[in-house]
């Protein structure tokens, strides 16, 4: 008997070697890759669009009511809108940077998984032959001769 749960046991005492996707993507990160991860997630909180949205309403009153006469950027706010422009031109092409990178780092997550299920999958593929082969030592019908005689 126990040389039969040895037998069994065999290719679990086996370490695998299972790899973390965030350790094996983020290695490989440039500064310039980081920076612009770090500058989507700040873009894209709610802190910034808050703070955002009371640089705004300051600026506006800041024109209108407290320098009525001597406004450096007047009603239209044209110097404002020429700030937002630049401001999106550069924000848009960085947050598109980090969105590519996640969906590249999914993509490799998407990858593991499959080599995961893959290696599962011939493990438990391996079991079975060494069950039916233990049951057919044993002289006990395997499971698949056991439903065969069932099916008959």
């Amino acid at each position: 008997m126990n040389a039969a749960i040895r037998f069994l046991a065999a290719p679990f005492r086996r370490a695998h070697h299972v790899r973390d996707v965030n350790e094996v993507f983020d290695e490989r990160l440039t500064f310039g890759e980081r920076l612009a991860d770090r500058m989507a997630a700040v873009g894209g909180s709610w802190s910034f669009i808050i703070g955002f949205g009371l640089f705004l309403v300051a600026w506006a009153l800041l024109n209108t009511v407290v320098l009525v006469g001597h406004a450096f950027d007047p009603f239209p706010f044209i110097f404002l809108n020429l700030m937002l422009s630049m401001l999106a031109a550069l924000q848009a092409p960085i947050i598109m940077m980090s969105q590519n990178r996640q969906a590249a780092k999914d993509r490799l997550d998407a990858r593991l998984d499959y080599e995961t299920n893959i290696r599962a999958e011939a493990q438990i593929a391996n079991l079975h032959d060494k069950i039916d082969l233990l049951l057919g030592m044993a002289g006990e019908p395997t499971g698949h001769q056991a439903g065969q005689d069932r099916a008959v």
